[in-house]
């Protein structure tokens, strides 16, 4: 059982160590400068649940199918990312992107064919630092994966590595709706912490910014219910529970990154989230306001700067 992983990056590089502790054949596809600091101090995590620090196999070049390949990459980086492994991708080759949002899934599938894409969701937070080392923030770790299709399995030898790690890997009879909890809730997390510039226990302690988040919340749980995936009473109660939590001091990474004037998902997330509410119909006055802040953001990062006069 072979794994390719794309990237070491905070995900990747998370979920490709904890595959390694449970003795699994992982490589990792990375650039050239990951590589060399690889070489050099191996593959390092920082986390409540184990310290990982070992020498890994890193790949500058996809060189052959594997059984199974993780992509973890920034959505702007998706087209690259899908011709760095498709040398990896045989006919019985299962890819597993990790990505946050849905639009990703019809890239994928026209590049390698549906009935080898699964879906997946990653429920972590972690960050890479300056020195290559990937750092757990809190304790929540958990990999969901399953099959888009419910009528076809996941290989069985792909499943059985999936869930080596232990009980924060989950194989999903309905991973669809699942990815459509995570995108509604990472939607409304970094449209309102974006839009706000503050954490969500900044915002709460304002008087409607609880109210506020619950009604973008619902905006994006509505384009869910009518995509054909209602979100269980249970899974709203519980993402609203983390969105509007007293004292949290809980940030998208999109806020991070327009912190430091950086490249977003903006249109991966909240422009996908737009343009499924209007394709069905449905007014969603807070996205829209939180999508046209970012298309504001990135038209102002990319334009030339000003000349003095």
């Amino acid at each position: 059982m072979r794994i390719l992983v794309l990237g070491a990056g905070a995900i990747g590089g998370y979920f490709g160590a904890r595959l390694l502790e449970r003795g699994a054949d992982v490589e990792f596809l990375v650039r050239p400068a990951r590589a060399a600091r690889l070489a050099a101090t191996g593959l390092r995590v920082v986390s409540a649940h184990g310290d990982f620090a070992r020498p890994v196999r890193a790949l500058t070049r996809a060189d052959g199918a594997r059984d199974l390949v993780l992509l973890s990459c920034k959505a702007y980086d998706l087209d690259d990312a899908i011709a760095a492994i498709k040398p990896a991708v045989g006919p019985h080759t299962r890819v597993l992107p990790l990505l946050n949002g849905l639009r990703h899934l019809a890239a994928l599938d026209a590049a390698f064919g549906a009935a080898r894409v699964l879906g997946g969701v990653a429920h972590i937070s972690v960050t890479l630092d300056a020195e290559g080392t990937i750092r757990h923030l809190g304790k929540l770790e958990r990999l969901t994966f399953g099959s888009r299709d419910r009528g076809v399995d996941v290989p069985a030898p792909v499943r059985s590595a999936l869930l080596a790690p232990g009980p924060q890997a989950v194989e999903s009879t309905d991973i669809l709706t699942a990815m459509w909890d995570k995108f509604s809730l990472i939607a409304t997390l970094a449209g309102m912490t974006c839009l706000m510039r503050a954490s969500v226990g900044e915002i709460v302690a304002t008087a409607d910014g609880a109210d506020l988040i619950r009604r973008l919340h619902g905006e994006c749980c509505a384009v869910a219910a009518h995509s054909g995936h209602a979100l269980p009473a249970a899974a709203v109660t519980a993402a609203e529970a983390i969105l509007t939590g007293a004292g949290s001091p809980l940030k998208a990474s999109m806020l991070r990154d327009l912190e430091h004037g950086a490249r977003t998902e903006g249109e991966h997330i909240l422009g996908d989230m737009r343009a499924r509410a209007a394709g069905c119909g449905l007014d969603a006055p807070l996205l829209a306001a939180a999508l046209t802040h970012l298309r504001v953001y990135e038209a102002a990062r990319r334009a030339p700067p000003a000349t003095a006069v």
